[in-house]
């Protein structure tokens, strides 16, 4: 479970750090603070982060495609900044599938009382 943890939260900080770089510094803010969700062990916060994982690999995406875009215009190689920015989107990507994870929804439960049988 923490390795799950791990990796959104390093897939979080890469995009800090993209948005650092383009000067966004509330989107910085919001992605370190992004982790911070694993604290409230509710479903709600699993699902959120989940959401945000996946608007993130969009990010990423959408990211590779203009840079690829703007350097194939100028002339430039373009293939390693596809595969690295395609790279961080499908970590980002796995990041999210990882927790909906059986482990990560016994421990963020919706806040009810489990149901016994019979």
């Amino acid at each position: 479970m923490s390795l799950r943890i791990a990796l959104y939260t390093v897939s979080a900080l890469l995009l800090g750090a993209h948005f650092l770089r383009a000067g966004n510094l509330v989107m910085v803010a919001l992605c370190i603070a992004a982790p911070l969700l694993f604290l409230w062990r509710q479903r709600w916060s699993l699902i959120f982060l989940q959401l945000l994982a996946y608007g993130a690999a969009a990010t990423w995406i959408a990211v590779a495609a203009q840079l690829v875009q703007l350097r194939q215009q100028s002339g430039q190689p373009w293939t390693a900044a596809a595969v690295i920015l395609g790279t961080v989107a499908l970590l980002t990507l796995l990041a999210g599938l990882l927790l909906n994870s059986d482990a990560m929804r016994e421990r963020y439960t919706s806040g009810q009382a489990p149901k016994g049988k019979g």
